[in-house]
């Protein structure tokens, strides 16, 4: 009875007690285009759904630079000006590695390309394209970060 407990404490209520740090990092990235700016979506990788470039705060770099390294990795962004104050916030429910959905809240830093990398991390797993911001707005599922490529 005693190993039972222990199995349900560690295999259920640990996780939901040591959930990881609930604010991410978000790149807008974009371009000037011939009919004014650009944005950068890419896919993600388990679904396919429209994103923008995101992940959990890294070690050593604070909130603009943590975008920068996840729009290299997930997009090949090589940056020109980075916005060091975030555009804005947008809410979502991430689903865990332990099945457990979490809720995230990422801040979302603009980033103008310099130019686009064809090899990169994650090269293999995501598509990516150029759309107006209203466009992509459209093809995004979370209304604040809808919200926030339209006032782009």
């Amino acid at each position: 009875m005693v190993m039972l407990f222990k199995s349900a404490l560690t295999g259920v209520l640990d996780p939901l007690l040591r959930r990881p740090d609930r604010v991410q990092a978000a790149a807008l990235c974009w371009r000037k285009g011939k009919k004014g700016k650009e944005v950068l979506l890419i896919t993600s990788r388990d679904t396919g759904r429209w994103i923008i470039p995101k992940g959990w705060p890294i070690e050593g770099l604070d909130g603009a630079g943590t975008a920068a390294q996840e729009a290299w990795e997930e997009a090949g962004v090589k940056p020109g000006k980075i916005k060091r104050q975030p555009l804005g916030l947008y809410h979502y429910v991430k689903r865990l590695s332990n099945g457990i959905p979490a809720p995230i809240e990422a801040s979302v830093y603009p980033i103008e390309v310099a130019r686009l990398a064809d090899k990169f991390p994650e090269c293999r797993e995501r598509k990516r394209s150029w759309m107006s911001p209203e466009q992509a707005a459209m093809l995004v599922d979370e209304p604040e970060l809808q919200d926030l490529l339209r006032a782009f």
